[in-house]
C-alpha cells in the first residue's frame, strides 16, 4: 500500500486520452502472497484486466521469464492532435515484453510499446516502461522497494495535445511491528516528471504512519509528511501533511480503505500565502458473488501542474464492475469523474481555468489458445475545459490480442 501511495502522487496529472491497456502485474511472488493473507482486502475471483501469466517457458536456477506480448487496434474520433483541432484516426499498438522473477521476493519487467497513427497530424512513436519492485522481512521488520521509468508521447486531457513525457518514481518503505496491536509505516519517495515544451517537476517525499488494530478486521492510524517539490520554472514548493487512514473488512465480501487529511502548501518565492487543502482518498470493494466484483474510490491531490506557476488541485471519483460470464467470457465496466481547478503560485498572475472531465469504458473478454486473451474495447469521455481549444469529446473502439506466459 505504501509503494501504491507515494508512486501514485502525480498519477492523476495529465492523463492519456488513449483506451489505458491491460496491466501486468510486476509484484514479486512473495509480496503477493503476503498481501493477500495479512491486508484482508476482498481478491477478486478473476481479473478485471490483464496479462494471466502462465506455465514457465524459461527458467535458469532462480530466474524464471515470462515473455508477454500485446496487440491493439484502436479507432477513436475527438482526439486533439493540437488545442482545439479534433482528429480521427486509426491507432496500431505492438507491446512484446519481458518479465523476470529473480527468486520469489524480486521482479523486472520491461515493456515497450510501438504506436502508428494512420492520421498524419498525430507522430508515431515508441514508449518505454519499465518497472523493478522488492520485497522482504527481517525479523519485526517488511521492507520494499519500487523502482519505476516511463516514456511515452499520447494525447493527454490536461495540455490538449500529444505530449512527451519522461517519468521516474523510486519508493521505500519499511514497516515494524511493536506487538500484536501497534505497528509503524515509513516510507521515502522520489517522483520526475519531465515534459516536452512544458513545466516539469521533481519531487520528495515521506509519508510516516503509527497504526492500531482494534481487532482483527479493523486497522486505524495516523500519519505525518513532508514534500519538497523543484520546477523548472515558477516556485519551488514545500508540504506538509496530516492524516488518519482506516483498514476495514466489513465482511468476507466488503472492504474498505480510507485515509484523509490536510495538506499545507508553501510557495519559496512569488509572493503568495500558504494554501491549505483538503486531500483524500477512499477504496470500496464488494465482492456479492462468485465472478462478480463491485468497486468505488475517490481521491484528492494538490500536484504541481504543466503549466508555469500553476498548482492543480484534483479531485476524481470511478466505478467499476467485473463480471464473469458463462465460465468463460469477462466482462469489465468503468466510469469516472474528475475535476481540477488551479491555483496561481505567483502575486499578480491569473490562475487558469480547471476542467471537467467523464469517462466510461467497457472490456470483453475471452481466452483464446492456452495463454491468449481476446478483447473488444470501448471507450467514451467528454473534457469540457474553461481553457479555450482543451474541451473535447471522444470516442473508442478496439481490439485487442494479448499472450503471455
Amino acid at each position: 500500500m505504501l509503494l501504491l501511495l507515494l508512486a501514485g502522487a502525480r498519477g492523476g496529472q495529465a492523463q492519456s486520452v488513449l483506451t489505458p491497456p491491460p496491466l501486468l502485474s510486476v509484484a514479486p511472488i512473495a509480496q503477493q502472497q503476503f498481501e493477500a493473507s495479512e491486508m484482508g482486502v476482498v481478491q477478486p475471483a478473476s481479473p478485471v484486466a490483464g496479462f494471466s501469466l502462465g506455465t514457465l517457458p524459461f527458467q535458469w536456477g532462480p530466474v524464471d521469464l515470462h515473455p508477454h506480448m500485446l496487440y491493439r487496434a484502436l479507432y477513436g474520433d475527438g482526439l486533439l492532435s493540437s488545442p482545439g483541432q479534433p482528429q480521427r484516426t486509426f491507432i496500431q499498438e505492438v507491446s512484446p515484453g519481458i518479465l523476470f522473477n529473480l527468486g520469489t521476493h524480486w521482479s523486472l519487467d520491461y515493456t515497450p510499446t510501438l504506436r502508428f497513427y494512420s492520421n498524419n497530424q498525430f507522430r508515431d512513436g515508441l514508449d518505454h516502461s519499465v518497472s523493478l519492485n522488492g520485497w522482504g522481512a527481517y525479523e519485526d521488520w517488511v521492507l520494499g522497494f519500487s523502482q519505476g521509468c516511463g516514456i511515452s508521447s499520447t494525447p493527454r486531457i490536461e495540455t490538449g495535445t500529444q505530449t512527451d513525457q519522461e517519468s521516474y518514481s523510486t519508493a521505500l518503505s519499511a514497516s515494524y511491528r511493536f506487538n500484536s496491536k501497534m505497528s509503524l509505516d515509513l516510507g521515502i519517495g522520489q517522483s520526475f516528471v519531465l515534459a516536452d515544451q512544458f513545466a516539469s517537476s521533481r519531487d520528495w517525499s515521506t509519508m510516516d504512519w503509527l497504526n492500531y488494530q482494534f481487532w482483527p478486521r479493523l486497522d486505524a492510524g495516523l500519519g505525518a509528511g513532508f514534500e519538497f517539490t523543484d520546477v523548472d520554472t515558477g516556485s519551488d514548493m514545500t508540504s506538509e501533511k496530516l492524516q488518519a487512514r482506516i483498514s476495514w473488512r466489513v465482511t468476507d465480501k466488503t472492504s474498505l480503505l480510507l485515509h484523509g487529511g490536510l495538506e499545507d502548501r508553501q510557495f519559496l518565492s512569488g509572493g503568495v500565502g500558504d494554501l491549505l487543502n483538503p486531500i483524500f482518498g477512499a477504496s470500496i470493494q464488494y465482492q456479492p458473488l462468485d465472478g462478480t466484483t463491485f468497486s468505488l474510490s475517490a481521491d484528492r491531490t494538490v500536484t504541481a501542474s504543466y503549466f508555469t506557476n500553476q498548482v492543480s488541485e484534483t479531485t476524481s471519483v470511478s466505478a467499476g464492475l467485473n463480471q464473469r460470464l458463462l465460465k468463460k467470457l469477462n466482462l469489465s465496466l468503468g466510469a469516472g469523474y474528475s475535476t481540477a481547478t488551479y491555483v496561481s503560485s505567483k502575486h499578480g498572475q491569473l490562475p487558469l481555468g480547471g476542467y471537467d472531465s467523464y469517462s466510461f469504458n467497457a472490456r470483453l473478454s475471452v481466452p483464446i489458445l492456452k495463454h491468449g486473451t481476446l478483447s473488444a474495447t470501448y471507450q467514451f469521455s467528454d473534457n469540457s475545459s474553461a481553457v479555450h481549444g482543451l474541451s473535447f469529446t471522444s470516442s473508442q473502439v478496439g481490439l485487442e490480442i494479448q499472450y503471455g506466459y
